[in-house]
């Protein structure tokens, strides 16, 4: 054993037991965690196998897959779109300046760590994808000015968002489609009519399901975060952030419009006076679906980036990091149709009636919810493959659907700490693996998943069955 070893078992065995444990899982995970797409493609071999046993032919399997291949594209659409109008707000110069400000609160190592992962979690409520990008650049600014801070420690804080409360928030994938009609695919439509949010995000239920992750993971964040000593630094790792740069100054006359603001205040006054119409003729909550939430983020990166130059080099950066949800969204919509073409999905629907009550669905849903996360690791595409069997459940059972949906957004957020889809655009811009956070992020799992499988039941309790609105 070396001398480096040596000292970094002896550091170690100077932590407390929580922040052993998380270096521990750390440096397992940065051996053997294997790349997100391969999640994707295990979990199209585990339900072609189911389907062979359904007795489909790898003939009709295939030509179940390559038929819902592209069923989910305005789907897909709409959530690479949230992953690019977070980046681009987060990346203006304004929210810039604010993250400056945030980075100088935290003045040690540990309340670091505790500090982006209380702030990754607050921005993932009001979008998924600006909270990423938001605590990476938080992240980066902290290490700037704060010594001794673990990289892989603060930089699975950077995702706790993802992993805890996003799905609760105002990007929740399932809750969004739900509330909008164009979005919901029509054999789901007749099973759940339409949910609207104030019977799901809306909810004083919801609120304590935020509350409570959020105090949990705030704790295990700075008891696990190690110390100056025992911390592996952005240097120790040879890891180094490039500064975001200027967009320069107009060279020729057609490059002139491109740095004026004239054409970003005619496009954004346009936005304002659509939003304005929507919501006033819709009212607030039911003007609120994917495509208008999308719509906001994009007015709201024009006027903050103020330059079409600014605003359009975020983009090209932006696109990219919405590169998984591009190419494995359409994987989710090919096991959609394995799963109908095969009448798994009836069997499933049976099977959950069989073995839950109106009392204990609530936790079974979290418990399933969250194991088949770890093979589909998509808050929207996965809810698509699960809603209709477990709504239909629900409505057999009497059981609040709204409270379904809910009880999907608290657990399949869980398996985000194990399974990296979700990491790209926060490792991209961190310059990390997935396999150097994933200790930190497994460590937040184990304490996290009985406590909300706990208040997934707890709260049922608290909501009655009301028929679906069906078209």
């Amino acid at each position: 054993m070396n001398k480096n070893n040596t000292q970094g078992i002896a550091d170690q065995e100077k932590e407390g037991v929580i922040a052993q444990f998380g270096i521990s899982l750390a440096n397992w995970c940065e051996k053997w965690f294997p790349d997100a797409f391969v999640f994707a493609a295990i979990a199209v071999v585990i339900v072609s196998i189911g389907a062979l046993v359904m007795g489909r032919t790898p003939s009709q399997i295939s030509i179940d897959f390559g038929k819902s291949f592209w069923n989910l594209i305005p789907f897909t659409m709409q959530m690479a779109f949230v992953v690019i109008g977070g980046y681009v707000v987060a990346v203006s110069k304004p929210v810039h300046k604010l993250i400056v400000i945030l980075a100088k609160v935290p003045k040690t190592s540990k309340g670091a760590v505790a500090f982006v992962g209380f702030m990754a979690m607050l921005t993932s409520l009001l979008s998924w994808g600006f909270s990423m990008i938001f605590a990476g650049i938080l992240i980066r600014e902290i290490c700037k000015r704060l010594k001794g801070v673990d990289y892989r420690a603060i930089g699975a804080a950077g995702f706790l968002g993802l992993g805890t409360v996003w799905a609760l928030g105002l990007s929740s994938s399932a809750a969004l489609m739900m509330a909008t009609k164009g979005s919901i695919p029509p054999a789901l439509l007749k099973i759940s009519g339409v949910i609207p949010l104030d019977l799901t995000l809306f909810t004083w239920q919801n609120l304590v399901m935020i509350i409570t992750p959020m105090v949990i993971s705030t704790l295990i964040c700075y008891s696990s975060a190690p110390s100056e000593h025992s911390a592996k630094t952005f240097e120790m790792a040879e890891i180094k952030h490039e500064e975001l740069d200027s967009i320069g100054a107009p060279k020729t006359p057609g490059e002139k419009l491109e740095f004026s603001p004239f054409l970003t205040l005619v496009l954004v006054a346009m936005g304002v006076m659509y939003l304005y119409d929507v919501f006033s003729t819709k009212g607030g909550l039911a003007a609120l679906d994917l495509n208008t939430y999308n719509f906001m983020f994009i007015i709201a990166g024009l006027l903050l980036h103020w330059r079409p130059r600014a605003f359009l080099r975020a983009v090209a950066k932006a696109v990219p990091m919405s590169g998984g949800v591009l190419i494995q969204f359409p994987l989710y919509a090919g096991i959609f149709g394995i799963l109908m073409g095969s009448g798994i999905n009836e069997v499933l629907a049976k099977f959950f009636v069989s073995i839950s009550t109106q009392d204990t669905l609530a936790p079974i849903v979290g418990v399933y919810s969250a194991f088949l996360g770890l093979f589909l690791p998509s808050g929207g595409g996965k809810w698509v493959v699960e809603a209709p069997y477990l709504l239909q459940a629900a409505t057999e059972l009497k059981v609040n659907l709204a409270w379904v949906v809910q009880c999907y957004n608290a657990a399949e957020a869980l398996p985000n700490f194990i399974n990296p889809f979700w990491m790209l655009p926060l490792m991209g811009l961190v310059g990390v693996k997935a396999r150097e956070l994933a200790g930190y992020s497994m460590l937040q799992l184990i304490f996290l998943a009985p406590v909300t499988i706990f208040m997934l039941w707890l709260l049922s309790m608290t909501m009655p069955f009301v028929a679906p609105l069906l078209p």
